[in-house]
């Protein structure tokens, strides 16, 4: 059983496993190597040579716990042949979303559209370097998948004045999200994804009253069917402001905090295993700070089944001996 099962499945508290989201990518040279010379991003998470390359480079760098795909949630809509290309400096810009198109999209079309996905997952889940590793794919939650669809861009700078003004357009929309969702994490763990990790990025743009509608019922589905196919589910509600009604509704097997959430109120409020937390820029300070940051989330958690992870993605700017550093801190732990 790998560190992180002990974790999720035994409530293990004796350990304190890691891996950090965006391991694979931006912050190393080896990634920003062979991102020079494929500029189209999603072409490149189709190369499933080069994505399984750059998912192993930090595992070849650093002793973590778990390869996580190299991939995007915007496969998707991608799936679902909506456009979506990345643009320098700007991030993800979409096409536009024509329900009838969509609703039209064959299920085995999609899946040959994302094969390479699913070969990467098997190649990763099959090397070496992840022997008593875990492997984890993921999917885009369906509120945050919807954002990015209609909103055609990253909602930074807030929704479409009319995004909210045709329910039964978002209700169907969520309805063909589902589906294909389901089909995308069936096929990750057919291929040797022994975890499913749920983003939702922007969770934190709805009023309380709307969580029900769109982020609690969309999700609780895809939980409740990711552990139909015996593969427990991590979610990451990002911004989220009360962790404790989010578990207790949507029932996944660990939740992912973000770095606003208070650890300690966390620790009080949730009884499933927590993972992540520490804000990325500490990376970005020196190794006293990161060593105190770090060691304030081990031992608050130090009773309590916890993967070490970041509260959101490694940033760009960040030194990887700083990461090293921090891996080594916590496996010494």
């Amino acid at each position: 059983m790998t560190q992180i099962d002990k974790v999720l499945k035994n409530h293990d508290t004796s350990i304190k496993p890691i891996w950090i989201m965006r391991q694979a990518g931006r912050y190393l040279p080896e990634f920003r190597e062979i991102r020079a010379k494929n500029p189209n991003f999603i072409k490149l998470c189709l190369n499933e040579k080069l994505s399984t390359e750059i998912t192993l480079q930090p595992l070849k760098r650093f002793d973590l716990d778990a390869a996580i795909i190299f991939s995007d949630i915007l496969m998707i809509p991608y799936g679902l042949n909506q456009k979506v290309e990345f643009k320098k400096g700007i991030g993800p810009i979409l096409g536009d979303l024509n329900l009838e198109n969509i609703l039209n999209v064959n299920e085995s079309d999609f899946i040959k559209k994302l094969q390479p996905v699913y070969k990467l997952v098997n190649l990763i889940k099959n090397n070496d370097l992840t022997r008593n590793k875990n492997t984890i794919g993921f999917v885009g939650a369906p509120w945050t998948l919807l954002v990015y669809m209609i909103n055609q861009k990253s909602p930074k700078s807030g929704l479409k004045n009319n995004f909210f003004k045709d329910k039964n357009f978002i209700g169907k929309t969520l309805k063909i999200i589902e589906k294909f969702s389901k089909l995308h994490i069936k096929n990750q763990v057919e291929s040797g994804a022994q975890i499913i990790q749920i983003f939702d990025s922007w969770a934190s743009l709805l009023n309380e009253k709307d969580l029900p509608n769109y982020v609690y019922e969309p999700t609780i589905k895809l939980v409740e069917y990711t552990r139909s196919l015996n593969v427990p589910t991590i979610c990451f509600p990002k911004g989220i402001k009360k962790y404790k009604d989010y578990c207790e509704t949507v029932k996944p097997d660990a939740i992912c905090i973000d770095y606003e959430a208070d650890p300690k109120e966390i620790l009080k409020d949730i009884k499933i295993p927590i993972q992540g937390g520490m804000d990325p820029k500490i990376l970005l300070t020196d190794k006293d700070n990161l060593r105190k940051e770090a060691k304030k989330y081990l031992e608050i958690f130090k009773d309590h089944p916890y993967i070490f992870n970041l509260g959101h993605g490694v940033l760009p700017e960040t030194d990887p001996k700083m990461m090293n550093y921090l891996v080594k801190m916590v496996k010494d732990y």
